[in-house]
């Protein structure tokens, strides 16, 4: 039997993880974020901490993205830990999805899956995620908007490096939606319909 899938890509800001979790509450799967970093720490050997410092981010051609020590080890020499990252979790979500139905959050999980999963995006308006995340952190409004506009600058160039497609492109998507338009629970209602569905 199929594995079902729902991945879910968010604008910072618009309560994908919050979403991710719910669902996952309500359906009774697993649900991977971060777990993916744990994942690749321990298949790879290397700290969480570092590997924490690029998730879901392009590596720079200017400078090593972890520390030195790390970086210049012999099998990371001539890959930037990102890529290493990046190939890492693709695998780690192609097992998942043979294995198991859960909800991966992020890590261009619905391009490695594509035609296998639910791919979901959550949006909302601009001022709706700085008031968001303003109020989910100690960060006044300024710094919310700055944050905003940082983590989407890397999603979005993170997104696009490893999968030459467009972030934000309705085509990535079976399902786009403005959290700012539901609350929690009737996302959650309706994606656990669209689930049962697949």
């Amino acid at each position: 039997m199929a594995k079902r899938i729902i991945t879910i890509n968010r604008m910072y800001g618009s309560n994908g993880r919050k979403l991710g979790q719910a669902l996952a509450q309500e359906l009774g799967i697993h649900y991977y974020d971060r777990e993916l970093i744990d994942l690749a720490s321990e298949r790879k050997g290397i700290p969480y901490e570092e590997l924490v410092k690029v998730d879901e981010k392009r590596a720079s051609q200017w400078r090593y993205p972890v520390e030195n020590s790390t970086q210049m080890q012999p099998q990371f020499r001539f890959h930037p830990m990102n890529d290493m990252l990046f190939h890492t979790e693709s695998e780690i979500i192609r097992n998942l999805a043979e294995k198991e139905d859960c909800i991966i959050i992020g890590r261009c999980a619905n391009h490695i899956l594509r035609g296998q999963c639910l791919s979901v995006l959550i949006h909302a308006p601009f001022e709706f995620r700085v008031k968001t995340v303003a109020e989910r952190t100690i960060l006044d409004e300024k710094s919310a908007y700055n944050q905003v506009k940082k983590i989407d600058k890397e999603r979005r160039s993170y997104y696009e490096y490893f999968t030459d497609e467009k972030w934000l492109s309705v085509n990535q998507y079976d399902l786009c939606m403005d959290s700012s338009r539901f609350t929690v629970e009737q996302i959650v209602g309706m994606l656990k319909n669209l689930y049962e569905t697949l």
